[in-house]
Parts: C-alpha cells; sequence; structure tokens
C-alpha cells in the first residue's frame, strides 16, 4: 500500500469523484493524496502507512480550508445577514 502510483490513481479518482459531487471537499483530498502519492514516489516520505493516513487527513482538512478561502461559497448556498442595511 505504500506504493506511490496507487496513491496517484487512487488521486485521480478522488478527482473524478468532484466532477460528480462537487463541494471541494473531494478535491482537497484528491489533492492530498497525489502529494502524498509524489512523495513516496521521489523517496521523501519513508514513514509507515498508519503516519501517512494522518498526514493526508490533516493535509485534505488544509487544502479544503484554503480552497474554501480562495474559491468561496457557492452561489446556491444561504447567506445569513448578520446587519440590515437600514440600521444606523
Amino acid at each position: 500500500m505504500m506504493n506511490g502510483w496507487i496513491w496517484i490513481v487512487v488521486a485521480l479518482l478522488l478527482a473524478a469523484l468532484e466532477l460528480v459531487l462537487p463541494g471541494w471537499f473531494f478535491l482537497g483530498a484528491a489533492l492530498a493524496v497525489a502529494l502524498m502519492g509524489l512523495a513516496l514516489l521521489i523517496g521523501i516520505w519513508t514513514g509507515g502507512l498508519p503516519l501517512a493516513l494522518v498526514v493526508t487527513a490533516l493535509l485534505t482538512g488544509a487544502i479544503w480550508l484554503a480552497l474554501r478561502r480562495i474559491f468561496g461559497t457557492n452561489r446556491g448556498e444561504v447567506r445569513r445577514w448578520t446587519r440590515d442595511i437600514n440600521d444606523n
């Protein structure tokens, strides 16, 4: 399971899943898994599988937050107004 090519294939599958179910989560997971796959292929990552999964999960969360910050919310999402334009 520590073969980098398997991680790259899983990253491509997650990216394809993002096309079907958009929401930035699967794209964040795909980028994190691809980064881990590249780290395995290059030889940078020497830790075991459990630690690789933890690092990938943390990367997924960080990348998801970055994507939400960069691209914002979807047009279909409800926006909550906390103040009125007529309030002084």
